[in-house]
């Protein structure tokens, strides 16, 4: 029997949940490719906690070919798409060259880190989308605050003990909150007393409050944890110029620091708008069956598709996790229905709420509406998280149950360099290697 082959680019939220449900939906009707630069999966709310030290790496990684039994991996980074042929082009992780032929496509490329025209922030700023760059950040905190306590000068040691996070929406948040706890418990173990001088972190943002597409009360909550924890919040403030020894703020002030996080915001993929179709704002326009216009045997779906929002007439779905992971199983479905298994649906969805999580025991949550604070919301996230991943539950739970009882190790282990990790890249999932030289096979 010739079954048809869809080609699913991408396996973030909306990649992994498309393969799935369709793996799930057609069985042997078609053969399932998933073209992705990685062998997993990256559950990234959870990679804050990795910068931490609270997990491990491995713990936030969900393996595809374990969890998609039916699905075939091919490793490799999509740089073009065919249409008029029906062709994915791709580079393989040693720099080889394929092509994947596909009778139905799914677009799932997900988002990269958001540049804006700064002075210097590409050159001195990381971003916060993949594991090699939350690696890098745990190495270098942890490198800062041993360097600072055997700096020869006072403004040394404030500029090694001063963390700025550019960005205060979930990932700023959550960087700025688990990272001022991670760099307290580093400088209890230096033994410094008073010499070491206070570890400072600030956290700007342009907009009027901490997390400003959010409730008001799950503002207002993380505001107040931030603050009492110590973190300095700019908001209405930006980053005028980024250099080796600190930020130049707008308002004039200059930053010593040797740490600057960014975290404005993301961008889709740019393979997203070299296809050569209508775009809007970077995504791929689709109609609400997540089809695209012209194209029934092309789908796309979460950053990559601008999908309309039906709860707002006119506007589309924001770039979160939620609709992505929605958007993912119903383009599966939906995939499947063009194939003979079942019928296509329009995409609908109802909001669970948000959760924010602060550190310790402290989070901003308001599931299905009701606001949560303090351990309770704490738990709640904690348990939404659990649920919400497709694999490695068990590993994680026994990963906070250790924190809680253990001190955290504070090493760093040198894997990821801060040239391997650029803050302009197209593939934040992969950290840059050197060249090969004529001599390496």
């Amino acid at each position: 029997m010739i079954r048809s082959r869809v080609v699913v680019v991408g396996a973030g939220f909306a990649g992994f949940q498309a393969a799935r449900a369709l793996s799930r939906a057609a069985r042997d009707k078609a053969e399932i490719i998933v073209l992705n630069p990685t062998d997993y999966f990256l559950y990234l709310p959870l990679l804050p906690q990795v910068a931490a030290g609270i997990l491990e790496p491995r713990r936030v990684t969900v393996s595809i070919p374990d969890s998609l039994p039916r699905v075939r991996l091919v490793l490799g980074e999509a740089v073009g798409i065919d249409l008029a042929e029906r062709r994915v082009h791709y580079t393989d992780p040693e720099g080889g060259s394929g092509a994947l032929e596909y009778d139905r496509l799914v677009l799932a490329v997900g988002s990269v880190n958001k540049l804006l025209p700064v002075p210097g922030i590409a050159d001195h700023a990381h971003g916060f989308r993949g594991l090699p760059e939350a690696l890098y950040l745990r190495d270098h905190i942890t490198r800062q605050i041993e360097m600072a306590a055997t700096a020869t000068t006072s403004q040394e040691r404030a500029s090694r003990r001063t963390f700025v996070v550019v960005g205060a929406g979930y990932t700023g948040t959550e960087v700025a909150a688990q990272g001022k706890l991670f760099t307290d418990a580093l400088t209890r173990k230096q033994r410094t007393g008073d010499q070491g001088g206070p570890v400072r972190w600030l956290l700007l943002d342009i907009a009027e409050r901490v997390l400003p597409e959010l409730d008001r009360r799950l503002s207002s909550t993380a505001d107040r944890v931030l603050r009492r924890r110590g973190v300095d919040i700019r908001t209405g403030t930006s980053v005028k110029e980024a250099t080796r020894d600190g930020v130049l703020l707008d308002d004039g002030e200059f930053i010593d620091t040797r740490t600057l996080i960014w975290c404005v915001g993301v961008r889709p993929d740019p393979l997203v708008s070299d296809v050569g179709l209508p775009v809007e704002r970077g995504r791929l326009l689709v109609d609400s069956r997540l089809t695209v216009p012209g194209h029934p045997e092309f789908f796309a779906c979460g950053d990559a598709a601008a999908v309309p929002d039906p709860t707002r007439p006119g506007q589309y779905t924001p770039m979160t996790a939620q609709h992505a992971s929605r958007q993912g199983k119903l383009a599966g479905l939906n995939v499947a229905a063009s194939l003979g298994r079942g019928e296509q649906r329009a995409y609908s969805h109802h909001d669970l709420g948000f959760l924010v999580d602060l550190g310790g025991v402290q989070a901003a949550a308001n599931p299905l509406g009701v606001p949560l604070s303090g351990p309770l919301a704490g738990a709640v996230t904690r348990g939404y998280h659990l649920a919400a991943m497709p694999g490695n539950r068990v590993r994680v739970a026994a990963d906070w149950l250790l924190d809680a009882a253990l001190p955290r190790q504070s090493v760093q282990l040198g894997l990821v360099r801060s040239w391997s990790v650029p803050l302009d890249t197209a593939s934040p999932e992969l950290a840059r290697v050197p060249a090969p030289t004529v001599n390496e096979e």
